[in-house]
């Protein structure tokens, strides 16, 4: 019998991540949360630990990281779940909101990866970054976006590569536009929220968003 997995999963406290969260569960996994949400998820279970706090503070990170250590000596898998969304036209974006971009979905992914390497298995170690369908096509209004999560992927590639001789896997998920409150609050901000949800959901082949479980179910299947 395997033994269960021994997970770290940023962004746990909602939307994909918090679905993520609830797969790994679901298979009797060993978790270590963290999200930006003070409030520990309702959904995590008693001898789950949850750590709330910012990715882009190092000192965050080396904190998350010794607490794996603690929790599990190793980790099987690191599920890279977390990042901001933020629309904005090049022209009128600041640099400073930019960078908040930058810095939120590609560095603090770097900083984690970089502190957790040490830590991960050599016999089944595999990291899962969560990027999106716009780190590979361009859409209006989300230019800064894109270049994260394309750099993202580019990430994970060339990652994959280094880290391939040490025994430790590196994979993508980029998902669709799916279901999550970020995505739900941004078309309540429009003045018919329904139709722009129906003109969105007519964009996609299936006709629909995808469910936040949709993305979860590939993320575990990449990790073990």
């Amino acid at each position: 019998m395997t033994a269960p997995l021994r997970v770290v999963i940023t962004g746990a406290s909602s939307g994909i991540g918090a679905a993520v969260a609830e797969r790994f569960r679901r298979e009797g996994d060993r978790l270590l949360l963290t999200g930006r949400r003070t409030e520990r998820p309702a959904t995590a279970r008693s001898n789950e630990r949850y750590l709330p706090g910012d990715l882009g503070d190092d000192s965050f990170v080396a904190r998350l990281v010794s607490e794996a250590a603690r929790e599990f000596g190793e980790i099987d898998a690191l599920v890279l779940c977390h990042g901001l969304q933020s629309e904005g036209s090049l022209t009128r974006m600041s640099v400073t909101e930019a960078s908040r971009v930058i810095d939120a979905n590609l560095l603090s992914v770097f900083s984690v990866v970089h502190c957790a390497v040490p830590l991960m298995s050599r016999e089944r170690g595999s990291i899962v970054c969560v990027a999106s369908r716009l780190g590979m096509v361009g859409m209006p209004g989300q230019v800064l976006y894109s270049a994260a999560k394309g750099g993202l992927i580019m990430f994970a590639r060339a990652a994959a590569v280094e880290l391939a001789p040490e025994g430790v896997r590196v994979n993508v998920v980029a998902p669709g536009l799916t279901m999550t409150p970020v995505i739900r609050d941004g078309f309540a901000r429009h003045d018919d929220p329904d139709t722009y949800a129906a003109e969105r959901a007519a964009t996609i082949p299936l006709g629909r968003l995808a469910e936040p479980a949709e993305s979860a179910a590939d993320s575990r299947s990449r990790s073990h």
